[in-house]
């Protein structure tokens, strides 16, 4: 009798199955939910049994339930919405209609959320000219909002264009064109506009999108358009179109597009912040969280192609209020950012904290990540055992103190997903902090504890001027959680986030110890009514 031979597949292969990463892939083999044979591959029936007993069911697994809960049939959609566009006399509704036909898997690998009338009015108003002999482009137009708002404020349609990779969505824009104005429009058209902008040569008066938030493409494609656009470091999609829509804009034109709230403050957006800040910024406009299924909130820029005057000064709109910011003001903040929650008053003072003599933690500490187990709820028991050690959670950090361990994990740390190296873990003195948190919480630990990843790590290098015990009394200010707030607008205490915050080593010298009353006296500055202004 001979033996059946196993079906066995590389990890590259599970991956393009499973429609993960080989990282992923690798990570489910590390933590047991994927065998795998001598010669490093993966037997078909270990893939099997992993989706019939694990995924769907274990939180370790989001994107294999991703892909599990994804019951969209395009083809089948496509026909269905086809034969409405031909019968129905209002292709607004079947916008609507075709928008929630398609699945929140669908949407999210292609970055499609598409927007809210309610937003394109918005960032669509004031425009005070004679539009009838100007351009306009939604270079990703879905189902035509900002095309048809366009037509309504005057643009004629045959000045109007559009791409969209989506056909569907392209045949209801036209259909909507046609029953507005009964025109019909060759300009818009199938398209992937990446591509298509490449050879175009057309400029346009103006531009105005809801571009793709992080739609999944190959490296090869970023790295392609990066180098095409001048994108440097910054390729997701939506960077990619907002580069190539201002080189496509013409002098003095408007531009607007909304965005995912990172793309104001994390660092891989720096590159564009800075393409952004070369121009005039007219508006930036926060419209909270306005897609359905997604926390990320919604913010847009609008402005203007054309150098910004010394004085400029960006309307700064948050739930309904408006404030008045210097351009400048952004251009001298770390990294770029667009941190338009803060007032201009509260701008200068930061910028004045930032003209005394201080230090960063950048290149002057080493930091690491919390343990990633991989699946807390198999790995992490709540009672130690033998072999076992006590890990930390952000929860139990607190600028009172830590809380008594409740978590025991295997000391073995190459059974977990990602650790930092252990020496970090066991330095004589670091400070560990919370990671998700809209404030700064950390806590000086000189016992050598273990923490999981919602908490993070940082160990000072040993000529740094303060002491682990002194900066952490600092970072649990008021006033240094003010500082980073009003800088960074973030509910995630990022490494480059803490590498640029002020260190003003010349206090520690003076006063030795650390108390918040001697440090804003050394600052010159008073708490008022919530905030900080000088003396």
């Amino acid at each position: 009798m001979f033996k059946t031979q196993l079906q066995l597949k590389s990890i590259s292969e599970v991956a393009l199955e499973l429609q993960v990463s080989e990282l992923t892939i690798r990570n489910w083999v590390k933590t047991g939910f994927l065998s795998v044979s001598e010669n490093g591959k993966i037997p078909q029936e270990s893939i099997d049994f992993f989706f019939e007993k694990v995924a769907g069911k274990q939180k370790l697994n989001a994107r294999a339930n991703k892909r599990l809960k994804d019951f969209h049939n395009h083809d089948e959609i496509s026909e269905e919405i086809q034969n409405k566009i031909n019968r129905t006399k209002n292709p607004e509704i079947l916008g609507i209609t075709y928008e929630n036909a398609l699945s929140d898997s669908y949407k999210n690998k292609e970055g499609i959320y598409y927007t809210p009338d309610f937003i394109v009015k918005d960032m669509m108003k004031g425009f005070e000219e004679n539009l009838s002999h100007k351009t306009f482009l939604d270079p990703c137009c879905g189902s035509g909002n900002f095309i048809l708002e366009a037509i309504r404020l005057g643009f004629k349609p045959e000045n109007v264009f559009g791409y969209d990779i989506d056909q569907n969505a392209v045949e209801i824009t036209k259909k909507r064109i046609f029953e507005q104005t009964g025109y019909y429009s060759k300009n818009i058209v199938t398209a992937d506009f990446l591509e298509k902008s490449i050879q175009e040569k057309k400029k346009f008066d103006f531009i105005f999108t809801n571009p793709p938030w992080g739609k999944k493409i190959s490296k090869k494609e970023k790295q392609k358009y990066g180098k095409l656009f001048g994108a440097g470091k910054s390729l997701d999609t939506a960077s990619l179109f907002l580069f190539r829509s201002i080189e496509l804009l013409r002098k003095n034109g408007k531009l607007g597009f909304l965005l995912p709230d990172s793309f104001f403050t994390i660092s891989v957006f720096e590159d564009v912040r800075k393409k952004v800040l070369e121009h005039q910024v007219d508006r930036l406009i926060d419209y909270k969280k306005p897609f359905k299924n997604l926390l990320t909130k919604a913010q847009a820029i609008v402005l203007t192609k054309e150098t910004s005057s010394e004085n400029h000064l960006v309307s700064c709109e948050l739930e309904g209020v408006i404030n008045k910011r210097n351009q400048s003001s952004f251009i001298k903040n770390p990294k770029l950012i667009l941190n338009f929650s803060t007032t201009q008053s509260e701008a200068e003072l930061v910028k004045y904290i930032y003209q005394k003599p201080h230090i960063t933690l950048k290149n002057n500490a080493v930091f690491g990540v919390g343990i990633v187990t991989g699946n807390n709820k198999m790995l992490c028991k709540t009672k130690p055992k033998k072999g076992w050690i006590p890990v930390y959670r952000g929860s139990d950090i607190s600028k009172e103190g830590l809380k008594k361990a409740t978590c025991f994990i295997d000391k073995n740390l190459k059974k977990y997903q990602q650790t930092a190296p252990e020496y970090l873990y066991q330095a004589q003195e670091k400070l560990i902090y919370k990671f998700i948190s809209n404030q700064l919480c950390f806590y000086c630990d000189t016992k050598q504890r273990y923490v999981l990843n919602s908490a993070n790590l940082l160990v000072l290098n040993p000529t740094f001027p303060v002491s682990g015990k002194e900066l952490t009394k600092l970072l649990n200010s008021d006033f240094m959680t003010w500082l980073f707030r009003k800088i960074f607008t973030t509910h995630k205490v990022l490494k480059s986030d803490l590498e640029h915050l002020p260190i003003h080593f010349e206090y520690f010298e003076k006063y030795g110890n650390f108390t918040e009353q001697n440090y804003l006296e050394y600052l010159g500055i008073k708490k008022s009514k919530g905030t900080y202004v000088l003396k």
